[in-house]
């Protein structure tokens, strides 16, 4: 990835706006460098409104449009945007038929806006399930946008944080079994994950109120900080990512840890004491 531009924030928010306020809070350079969202909430947005379910997938991509514009904006190393989990073939045909062909139609409308903007797309999951049509105009955006520089967009589908583990232990297995050398510790399951190469999210944003992960990321998120909204994924806009980041940088983050200024002398050993041998 190219090196972190300065942030002009004059394209970030209009002037007067609440979007402004919270940019004009942000400490640029203690930015996330990987955020992962959770979109939910689409069908409880649409039957608040007394519409079909799908409708609400639909205006949810208006939310992934000002989202993915404004973490590019921002210089993100990347955004990971949970689409489709592997059980979400549960939810009815109409349904999901609509949420696979609401992916091809924003790859077909944003494509030359990612290469524009050197937006470089990865796909997350098991392709086991996707149709072959929709498989082929994947992998056709992945290697359109391939070249680019400015921010990994990482789209899961068909996707679990289970199976995305085992799916790492099996290749393991295999390049073991066929002879190469692998020592299994944590970074090489980190080679081995369909985020490879990327820094693991610092923050992983999720609306409609959920508090849960349900699934996604299982190893990534180890360390990652937790913000959850109640607004539901179609009214998600660049206002509420601001809030979320500022949020973030206002936590503590230890690993962990102790921090120097917190750590107090050790307190006075109270152990019984034996005297030694009298002379």
């Amino acid at each position: 990835m190219e090196t972190r531009k300065p942030v002009d924030l004059a394209n970030l928010a209009e002037p007067g706006t609440p979007a402004e306020m919270w940019v004009r809070r942000l400490d640029l350079k203690q930015l996330p460098r990987h955020i992962a969202v959770i979109m939910d909430g689409n069908g409880r947005w649409a039957q608040s409104r007394k519409r079909p379910r799908v409708q609400g997938h639909k205006a949810g991509v208006e939310a992934v449009r000002d989202t993915v514009e404004s973490c590019a904006q921002l210089g993100l190393e990347a955004l990971t945007l949970y689409a489709f989990s592997v059980e979400n073939w549960n939810r009815p045909r109409h349904e999901v038929w609509t949420l696979m062909n609401l992916l091809r139609e924003y790859l077909r409308r944003e494509l030359q806006t990612l290469q524009r903007n050197r937006i470089k797309l990865q796909i997350l999951g098991r392709r086991d399930r996707l149709d072959p049509g929709l498989l082929e105009e994947l992998d056709k955006a992945v290697l359109a946008t391939s070249e680019g520089d400015r921010m990994v967009l990482n789209v899961a589908i068909n996707y679990s944080g289970r199976c995305e583990i085992v799916d790492a232990c099996r290749r393991i297995v295999q390049d073991w079994a066929s002879g190469k050398p692998v020592d299994i510790d944590e970074d090489t399951m980190g080679q081995y994950l369909y985020t490879a190469g990327l820094p693991d999210p610092d923050l992983l944003i999720r609306t409609s109120g959920e508090m849960r992960i349900s699934n996604f990321l299982l190893w990534q998120l180890a360390y990652t900080e937790i913000w959850v909204t109640e607004k539901l994924w179609p009214d998600f806009r660049r206002t509420d990512l601001f809030e979320a980041i500022c949020d973030f940088q206002s936590r503590d983050r230890r690993y962990g840890k102790v921090h120097t200024e917190d750590r107090k002398e050790a307190p006075e050993d109270l152990s019984p004491k034996v005297d030694g041998a009298q002379g």
